[in-house]
């Protein structure tokens, strides 16, 4: 038995609600710092000696420095195991930013934050996957004050992305 099934009128454009087509522009934002992050981090490992400075401006070198622990080598000489703990710990915070992500997919600014965080994180776990640290190269500094630790795109990802968090957070408060 065949059952009627009732035609869409001609000019009537279909709607599909599907929360993963919605999540694909910050799929795509997170890729493109991956790609970034990863591209910079060859092009070092392969132009640089370890250790090798470029100094581009007064107060900015290029640098290859490998930072076995997390920021500002946080547990960098805890001998081995943070490499499995830091990067089950990105892994986890990626499946979370997911939930959050589809949870929350309309709210624009949230899932952008969201999605250079996820890019970053991906980045610096790739790394660790792959050679048991993280590739840092950007090295700022000030005259007789001193160098910030080096650093590389994954964390400029993390850290806008943090910064922008906080600031849709504190939007949504002003708001209410």
């Amino acid at each position: 038995m065949a059952t009627k099934t009732k035609k869409a009128s001609p000019g009537a454009k279909p709607v599909y609600k599907s929360s993963s087509a919605s999540l694909m522009p910050w799929f795509g934002i997170a890729l493109v710092v991956i790609l970034l992050d990863q591209v910079t981090k060859l092009t070092v490992e392969r132009t640089f000696a370890y250790g090798e400075t470029v100094p581009l401006t007064s107060f900015f070198n290029l640098i290859k420095v490998y930072n076995p622990g997390a920021a500002f080598s946080f547990l960098g000489d805890a001998g081995g195991w943070q490499r499995y703990f830091f990067t089950g710990i990105a892994i986890a915070a990626v499946g979370f930013i997911l939930y959050l992500m589809k949870k929350h997919a309309s709210q624009r600014l949230f899932c952008f934050a969201l999605a250079l965080i996820m890019g970053g994180a991906i980045g610096n776990v790739i790394d660790r996957l792959a050679y048991g640290h993280v590739i840092d190269f950007l090295d700022f500094y000030l005259a007789g004050v001193g160098h910030f630790p080096a650093f590389n795109i994954a964390d400029i990802g993390i850290s806008v992305g943090a910064f922008l968090f906080i600031v849709d957070e504190l939007r949504r408060v002003n708001k209410s």
